[in-house]
């Protein structure tokens, strides 16, 4: 990866705005769903939790990784992830088990839009 990817102000994962809303938008849903009923603890709570803390975990993995292709591979799993948190709020919400405020469809929407741009940014890197 070297000077390319880790130039300007990047010099740790924490440093990526990708990392830091996908951090915010994980929390959000760790608080969204506190109010599900414990029937969903091991269901769709637990599946919901998993796929948020997958988000920043790829980021930061990929990031920590000092390869180009692998650091793209992770980002892309991390958005793979982002995609299932999105499939598992609008299921939750549709079967009223959260209400899902405009604030954390926000958060989301700006990671998917942040996470797009750094992968975009980094295959030009590659081409």
């Amino acid at each position: 990866m070297g000077d390319l990817v880790l130039a300007g102000d990047i010099k740790t994962f924490r440093d990526l705005v990708a990392w830091q809303k996908a951090m915010q938008l994980a929390k959000g849903v760790y608080q969204v769903t506190r109010g599900m009923p414990d029937s969903e603890k091991f269901g769709l709570t637990a599946q919901m939790r998993r796929a948020a803390v997958s988000v920043p975990s790829n980021i930061a993995e990929g990031h920590g990784r000092q390869s180009l292709p692998d650091y793209i591979r992770f980002l892309k799993v991390a958005r793979g992830s982002l995609m299932e948190l999105q499939t598992q709020l609008i299921l939750a919400h549709e079967l009223g088990l959260i209400s899902v405020s405009a604030e954390l469809g926000e958060v989301r929407a700006e990671t998917d839009r942040v996470l797009q741009g750094l992968i975009r940014s980094l295959e030009n890197l590659r081409s």
